[in-house]
C-alpha cells in the first residue's frame, strides 16, 4: 500500500515551515529546529493554535489528515503563520476545488513584510545620527 502525502511550504519573516499531510485522524507532529515538541505545549496561546488550524476549519478537513511539521527559524507567531500558509498550500495540492475558499480567506497569499536592511551612514534602517549645527 502506498502512502499518499501532500506537501506545502510556508514562509513568514525568517520562519520556514514544511508541511506534510497524510490521511489520518487529525494528529499534529511538530519538529521545531530539529527537535520533537508537543503541539499544545509549543503553541501555548490559543490564538496560535487557531491560526494553525484555520485552513482545516474553513475547508472542514480537521479529522481527515495527520500533520507533520518541520519548522525552522523565527518566533512562535511567525512560525504559526508560516504553518498556516503551508497547510493551505498542501490542502490545495489535495483538492484544487478548495482554492476559492482559501483564497477568499486570504490564506494563499504570503505576507511579504520582513525586516528592512540597515543602510551605510545610518544607525539603523532609517535612523540617522543626530544633526548638530556646530
Amino acid at each position: 500500500m502506498s502512502l499518499i502525502q501532500y506537501y506545502g511550504t510556508g514562509k513568514r519573516k525568517t520562519s520556514i515551515a514544511r508541511v506534510f499531510l497524510r490521511s489520518g485522524k487529525g494528529e499534529i507532529t511538530l519538529f521545531v529546529n530539529k527537535r520533537v515538541r508537543p503541539f499544545d505545549d509549543y503553541f501555548h496561546l490559543e490564538s496560535y493554535k487557531l491560526t494553525v488550524k484555520q485552513p482545516f476549519m474553513l475547508t472542514e478537513t480537521q479529522d481527515k489528515f495527520d500533520v507533520f511539521l518541520r519548522i525552522e527559524g523565527g518566533g512562535v507567531r511567525a512560525q504559526s503563520e508560516a504553518i498556516r500558509l503551508g497547510v493551505a498550500r498542501a490542502l490545495l495540492e489535495f483538492n484544487r476545488e478548495l482554492k476559492p475558499t482559501l483564497k477568499a480567506a486570504g490564506l494563499l497569499t504570503r505576507d511579504s513584510r520582513i525586516k528592512e536592511r540597515k543602510k551605510y551612514g545610518l544607525l539603523g534602517a532609517r535612523k540617522a545620527p543626530q544633526y548638530h549645527k556646530r
